[in-house]
């Protein structure tokens, strides 16, 4: 089955016309009946909005026609080590200031930045 094939059957499923879907997603008109059609592909963006809009529509179906599950999770717990958070902290070693007359004024200061 064609990607198109799968935007089709997603309209059909939730009793929508092409129109109204597009609306809903935030589409132009024109770009959904390109994809229906065939003579487009669809976007990352198309197909995100899509996925955003029908929560129910399986990603990986949505792209490659293949339920998959998965169990990635984004990783939001801090480091226990905090030598690794510092890992990426860099020492100023100076700060040049270029005028437009052609001077300059270094400043020399010890500071971190992330």
């Amino acid at each position: 089955m064609l990607i198109q094939e799968r935007v089709k059957l997603i309209i059909k499923a939730n009793n929508e016309t092409p129109s109204s879907f597009a609306d809903k997603i935030g589409l132009k008109r024109s770009n959904l009946s390109h994809v229906l059609s065939g003579r487009n592909k669809p976007s990352l963006d198309f197909l995100s909005k899509i996925i955003e809009n029908y929560p129910k529509v399986n990603a990986s179906w949505l792209v490659t026609g293949v339920t998959r599950e998965g169990d990635f999770q984004e990783n939001t717990e801090q480091p226990a080590n905090s030598a690794s958070v510092n890992a990426n902290k860099q020492d100023i070693d100076r700060i040049v200031v270029f005028y437009t007359d052609g001077s300059y004024k270094e400043y020399k200061e010890r500071n971190t930045i992330d």
